[in-house]
């Protein structure tokens, strides 16, 4: 299969010791590209560094909800600087997440809506992170989209429901399904994998988390996209080496990869 990992974090600390090895994997698993996430909140060099050193590796760069608190005009202006760096394709992750409170809820819808604006005037997509407030972050995409300033969006590790996922959708965004569609309490997110429309559909592994079965427990990698991919496939009476080519096109498309 040819695949395209739209979301890791291989400069996690859990990667430090093995990283050439996981490597290794992903070629041996076909992933054929991967983007890596930065964090936007310090320099984003280590992302970069990788990037240069594996040319298959794209990056984005974004202020987390949790680090929403470190907003302001300079951060704003660091952020513009690194993205203009050809590795970086998109902006984020950026949302909200209600889950954890790490950062005020204003002060992270502040952050997430000066974020979006940004991505929109450097004609780059947004990679979204939205975590229990699945209401609040619709109504922001909503006004942005009536007014003809939303973003192309993907909904990054696509936690809700079908209904959820339908508003989405009509707003042109893509989501994309991580390791949680293949646990067993993943009923919901199987409904919306079975469902959506296949050309707006991206597989990801959100590394080191959220490994999928049968590797959960386990540190996630990329190689383990493979494992999302083939259940999304038996979801949908699929060949999975098709939809492999489906969502590696989706990701490129939207990333603006050739």
């Amino acid at each position: 299969m040819r695949l395209f990992d739209t979301h890791s974090h291989l400069t996690d600390d859990r990667f430090r010791e093995d990283l050439p090895q996981v490597i290794r994997n992903m070629e041996q698993a076909g992933i054929e590209l991967s983007l890596v996430i930065a964090d936007g909140s310090r320099d984003p060099g280590d992302v970069l560094a990788l990037c240069h050193t594996y040319p298959f590796l794209y990056a984005a760069v974004g202020v987390h909800p949790h680090d929403a608190s470190c907003w302001n005009g300079e951060r704003a202006a660091l952020l513009e600087a690194w993205m203009q760096e050809p590795e970086m394709m998109a902006l984020g992750e950026i949302g909200l997440d209600y889950h954890y409170d790490l950062s005020p809820r204003p002060i992270q819808r502040t952050a997430f809506e000066a974020q979006l604006e940004l991505a929109r005037r450097l004609g780059k997509p947004a990679v979204l992170h939205i975590r229990e407030a699945h209401g609040e972050a619709t109504e922001i995409l909503r006004a942005r989209d009536r007014a003809g300033e939303l973003p192309p969006c993907v909904m990054h590790c696509y936690s809700g429901s079908w209904e959820s996922a339908k508003v989405y959708l009509d707003m042109g965004m893509y989501l994309s399904f991580a390791g949680s569609v293949t646990f067993k309490n993943g009923r919901k997110l199987a409904e919306v994998a079975r469902n959506m429309p296949v050309e707006r559909m991206m597989v990801e592994t959100d590394c080191p988390y959220m490994a999928p079965v049968p590797m959960r427990g386990r540190r996630n990698e990329p190689a383990y996209v493979a494992h999302t991919l083939r259940h999304i496939a038996g979801l949908r009476d699929m060949d999975p080496e098709e939809l492999a080519e489906i969502t590696l096109e989706n990701g490129k498309r939207f990333f603006g990869i050739r």
